[in-house]
């Protein structure tokens, strides 16, 4: 299967169903009265964390996903039915950005987690429920809220314990394949591996830990140079970073210059990369200059504990899988998101910012706008007079009209109310 990271897609939750205008009409009902419905709630769209994934390619296809609508309401002050949500599966570590904001919305990371992204419309009003002491019988019913319509970006950050860090060609992949049951693509050619594999390492009967092989780094990573942030994105939830050096300088690199430079791309990439714990591996000591590179290496670093291996060889693996493991128990899960870009999902009351502003496009020209109208519009029925008549009062009641007046608005000029165009009676 075809391993896909990064994904961006439209939603648009369910409308709310509309409110109907209905009246009763029974035989010994004096006076009979306002009988309709209110509309149903439209669908919502939820994402769900399924371990049994690990791409996000079933979204690639989905360049818009729509929520259902809900029901019109129904005759005898019945509501019409509400809508089911629609359930979209991604894998463990998909972080979901509002793509407009660049803000986080949710950060999915449990099996079953259930994480509303895109909430339905509320149904609208049947004439019943808007009926009030002084409109006793409302010829009027609200049509539905619409459902929420947001772009989103979703990344996948693989769920690791520790994550294996170095330059193309150092023996990772070699590592991982003989610490674990991960078999990857292993060849003697810069960028091998082109997307992040996960094995489980099993220390002993009843301990574990998950290693993720990521792609090479190179010198620029940070600013995207390579495969750049495709990798450095992976290793954000990783606990420990396992740090691995071809020792024995193979392709003609210095293992210290390796070292820092690869240091430095962790230290220029967010989240502070550079202060997780870090295991610095040496590899390939079976190769010739192995052994005095690692002498130079230990000068240059006296107070670095390094760990000498073969992988290929399977030379001193068991040490190290228990200095890893002791890491992680010893070190606290890490917080991916940054203060100023947590976006959390919570649907509670929260008052609605009113401002209004009217403009003078020309003389006898204006027009009024504001966020919370776009809703006030939507739910307006505007084929019904008396709906429009109560449209016009709430605008009066905002002191729009005051507002017109105040700009220069005179009987007669035209009125731009959110595309709805009315002619102002002073």
């Amino acid at each position: 299967m075809e391993f896909l990271d990064e994904v961006k897609v439209e939603l648009r939750a369910g409308k709310g169903g509309d409110g109907i205008v209905s009246y009763r009409r029974e035989l010994k009902v004096e006076m009979g009265g306002p009988y309709g419905g209110n509309g149903g709630r439209g669908g919502s769209i939820i994402f769900v964390g399924d371990k049994n994934l690990n791409t996000l390619l079933d979204l690639r296809y989905k360049k818009v996903i729509l929520g259902n609508d809900g029901e019109r309401g129904m005759k005898k002050g019945a509501y019409g039915r509400g809508a089911e949500n629609t359930y979209i599966r991604v894998p463990l570590g998909t972080t979901i950005y509002n793509d407009d904001t660049q803000k986080v919305i949710a950060d999915i990371t449990h099996d079953g987690q259930e994480e509303i992204i895109a909430k339905g419309g509320r149904g609208g009003r049947g004439n019943m429920a808007l009926a009030t002491r002084v409109l006793k019988c409302p010829d009027y019913a609200e049509k539905g809220e619409p459902g929420e319509h947001r772009y989103i970006r979703c990344e996948l950050k693989v769920l690791a314990d520790c994550g294996l860090v170095g330059f193309p060609s150092v023996g990772k992949s070699t590592l991982i394949s003989s610490m674990s049951n991960c078999k990857p693509k292993i060849a003697s050619y810069h960028f091998t591996t082109l997307t992040p594999n996960l094995g489980m390492v099993k220390v002993d009967e009843d301990r574990s830990f998950v290693m993720a092989d990521l792609p090479g780094l190179i010198e620029g990573a940070s600013q995207g140079a390579g495969l750049g942030f495709e990798f450095l994105r992976h290793i954000e939830r990783c606990r420990v970073i396992v740090h691995v050096i071809d020792m024995a300088g193979t392709e003609g690199r210095n293992p210290i210059e390796d070292y820092e430079i690869i240091n430095n791309e962790l230290k220029s990439y967010k989240m502070n990369l550079y202060k997780r714990p870090q295991i610095v591996v040496a590899n390939k000591m079976e190769m010739p200059l192995a052994k005095e590179n690692l002498e130079a290496f230990k000068k240059a670093y006296p107070n670095l504990e390094v760990i000498e291996v073969s992988a290929l060889n399977r030379i001193n693996l068991d040490e190290l899988k228990y200095k890893v493991y002791d890491l992680i128990q010893q070190t606290p899960r890490f917080d991916i998101l940054e203060d100023d870009e947590k976006d959390t999902v919570t649907y509670e009351y929260k008052p609605e910012d009113r401002t209004i502003t009217v403009t003078r496009p020309s003389e006898h020209y204006f027009m009024v706008q504001a966020k919370f109208l776009e809703k006030v519009v939507a739910m307006t029925n505007f084929d019904q007079e008396q709906a429009i008549m109560k449209f016009l009062r709430q605008l009066r009641s905002w002191g729009v009209d005051d507002m017109l007046r105040e700009k220069g608005c005179k009987d007669g000029d035209t009125v731009d109310v959110m595309g709805y165009v009315f002619d102002f009676v002073d």
